[in-house]
């Protein structure tokens, strides 16, 4: 038996701070066309993929950071995507920043949906695990204010029934710890689906630059293989606005083979057919979660913080 999908993993160049949000829009609606002509029924677009990574200033203009946040979803600007959907029959996923108002003041969140092929919103997940830093550190070529600008994620780590299958979702950080993908592995996840921005720099440990490539297909690998799912990891990748971005853009199987690897650091499409159905090579083979795993023994991983390691 098997059960394929074809996945597109739409990797997307640098853009630029002034870059209208119609541009983009229209980059991605390129993408998805190019997509369908090759079979694709699910695409897959970046972390904050509708503008810049703004993070990487420090803005004390409330005004100005919210910007770069939406309000709606889809908006005017980004209702020809939902459109597209359906009239391509593809489902898609697209990570953008979420403002959601409230009596008490806004919420942020660094959120991404997944559409089905009727241009539906059917799951929606908040990042989880926010990276970097909070405050001013002008000492930095550039700043990484996730924790700043953001709030951690309020809706858990979620599966969603979609495209004849089990699927999960994730935001860049996420993808470097493993509970991420044990969480979803659990709940039964055969393909996750990842959109990162990942800086080739990493001023507090320069030392690490050079591994930064082989660090995302690491976490990405390892998930898959020790969970036994498809893994789709999609970067904003090239020179942004003086930023180094990593690509590599792939998919990778239930085995942790990537099958599909972007080429470059532009607009690409990284395309391979899934089997949902291999998952269970890893599942009943390998990985048998009800009869190997000894949860009486990881209690440490639930802990509060504050009983972890004195660092």
């Amino acid at each position: 038996m098997s059960r394929p999908i074809k996945i597109a993993a739409a990797q997307l160049g640098p853009i630029a701070r002034d870059e209208p949000r119609s541009a983009v829009v229209k980059r991605c609606l390129i993408l998805m066309h190019e997509a369908k002509a090759k079979g694709v029924e699910l695409i897959v677009f970046p972390e904050l993929a509708l503008t810049t990574f703004f993070p990487r200033w420090y803005l004390e203009d409330q005004t100005e950071v919210d910007a770069f946040f939406e309000t709606e979803m889809p908006s005017a600007e980004t209702q020809p995507l939902f459109d597209a959907a359906k009239e391509l029959s593809m489902g898609f996923y697209l990570g953008y920043a979420e403002r959601v108002p409230g009596e008490e003041g806004d919420r942020h969140f660094n959120t991404t949906i997944l559409v089905d092929q009727q241009g539906e919103i059917v799951g929606k997940y908040r990042k989880i695990h926010l990276p970097g830093h909070e405050e001013n550190e002008p000492w930095r070529p550039f700043q990484h204010l996730e924790r700043r600008y953001f709030e951690s994620g309020d809706m858990g780590f979620q599966i969603f029934d979609a495209f004849g299958g089990k699927v999960g979702m994730a935001i860049c950080n996420d993808r470097r710890w493993p509970e991420t993908f044990r969480v979803l592995g659990l709940k039964g996840a055969e393909v996750v689906l990842i959109g990162y921005n990942t800086p080739r720099h990493y001023p507090p440990a320069p030392e690490h630059d050079h591994l930064q490539d082989f660090h995302n297909h690491l976490v990405l690998q390892a998930g898959a293989y020790q969970n036994g799912t498809w893994v789709v990891g999609v970067a904003k990748a090239g020179i942004e606005e003086g930023c180094d971005l990593i690509g590599g853009s792939c998919i990778i199987d239930p085995t942790g083979t990537i099958v599909a690897k972007a080429e470059g650091v532009g607009d690409e499409l990284v395309i391979a057919d899934c089997d949902l159905d291999r998952c269970d090579e890893i599942r009943k083979k390998i990985f048998d979660f009800r009869r190997y795993r000894e949860p009486d023994n990881y209690a440490p991983i639930t802990a509060p913080k504050e009983t972890g390691p004195k660092q």
